[in-house]
């Protein structure tokens, strides 16, 4: 009878520090970790949809124009790069791969650029219903990165932030100990000068 009574208030006392724990802030850090890795996946899904659509388009444009083959080779090798260098949700807290990451995404939205410029120059191609599906597929596609990079970047935001305000940094240092700021998106160096329009 006794340890039925020693179990029952040591529930009641687990019970009453847990709602205050709560109420408090204790559950922040994790959740805001745990959200700011599902904008991550989504960034990872968005950028795989791209490079699932990228053979698709280099096969309707292969069709149509043989002598591209460097700009074909270009997007495929970019592609091929890009899948390559993944970044788990372990890995957030590493500016350096992040970095890396970015580059090759980057090479790859470069090469697409100069495909889809090449592309101009023939007329059955543009002209191709299928050419146009994957065209628009793609262009929806880098819309929604940059909407699911947007969404990571605020995410990263909170989660840092509570990591270093009051009462964040208190759980931080006496709980989540383990728990390191995460890596945001920032943009490259091309991003900063303005592109020239030229007719």
């Amino acid at each position: 009878m006794t340890k039925v009574f020693g179990r029952l208030r040591f529930v009641f006392l687990i019970m009453a520090l847990a709602l205050p724990l709560a109420g408090c802030g204790y559950n922040t850090i994790p959740t805001d970790e745990e959200a700011a890795k599902a904008r991550w996946a989504d960034v990872q899904n968005n950028y795989q949809r791209r490079a699932d659509l990228i053979p698709n388009l280099v096969a309707t444009v292969q069709g149509y124009a043989k002598q591209e083959k460097d700009v074909l080779t270009a997007v495929v090798e970019a592609r091929a790069k890009a899948t390559s260098v993944q970044i788990d949700a372990s890995s957030l807290s590493d500016p350096e791969k992040l970095k890396q990451f970015q580059e090759a995404q980057q090479q790859l939205s470069g090469a697409l650029g100069r495909l889809l410029a090449v592309t101009e120059n023939y007329p059955d191609l543009k002209s191709n219903a299928n050419f146009l599906a994957l065209q628009s597929q793609l262009e929806g596609t880098e819309n929604r990165i940059a909407v699911a990079r947007k969404d990571y970047i605020e995410a990263v935001r909170v989660y840092n932030t509570d990591l270093q305000t009051f009462p964040g940094v208190l759980w931080a240092s006496l709980f989540f100990r383990d728990k390191k700021p995460m890596a945001a998106f920032t943009a490259n160096d091309a991003a900063q000068t303005a592109p020239q329009v030229k007719f």
